[in-house]
């Protein structure tokens, strides 16, 4: 008889384990909204509200001028952004320099980025669930979900394969 209850406890805790594990596995594959922002242009320091991009499939990526594997990434969202900006996807580059809009849009335009980029403020990292480190992108699909978060540098071919896996 006591076997039995050291069993049931056992087999008890497990049930419970397991039910836990499932909830935080169907916690982590559920859709979570994008937060909305509001952020100045580098280029003209012009209002862009996030709103303006509903409907499209985005890639929302943090970065910094001065940063290596940032610098390295901005090609690929430049290929990107031609290839299927006509599909309804848009990159969306959010600096967190410091060293104001003017250097940033410099350097925008020295690396011919082809998409929106904007300055952060103290609020967006921390909407988006916090940015560690940079680069930390952002894929979110039509209907305005964050699907899928890349904390470092993301190389061109998985990004290619996400995008074509939310553009059908």
């Amino acid at each position: 008889m006591q076997i039995m209850k050291s069993l049931t406890g056992k087999a008890r805790l497990l049930t419970i384990t397991l039910a836990l594990f499932t909830l935080m596995a169907g916690a982590a594959q559920g859709a979570t909204k994008m937060p909305s922002f509001t952020l100045p242009s580098a280029k003209d320091g012009a209002a862009v509200k996030s709103s303006a991009y509903q409907g499209q499939a985005m890639l929302i990526n943090f970065f910094a001028t001065w940063c290596p594997p940032c610098r390295k990434e901005i090609p690929d969202f430049i290929k990107l952004q031609k290839e299927y900006g006509p599909k309804g996807f848009i990159v969306i580059g959010i600096s967190t320099d410091q060293g104001g809009a003017s250097m940033v849009d410099k350097f925008a335009q020295k690396m011919e980025i082809n998409y929106p980029v904007l300055m952060s403020d103290s609020q967006t990292p921390t909407a988006f669930g916090g940015i560690l480190g940079i680069p930390t992108s952002f894929l979110v699909n039509k209907e305005g979900n964050v699907i899928k978060r890349y904390d470092g540098y993301v190389d061109h071919q998985t990004l290619v394969n996400d995008l074509n896996s939310i553009l059908k």
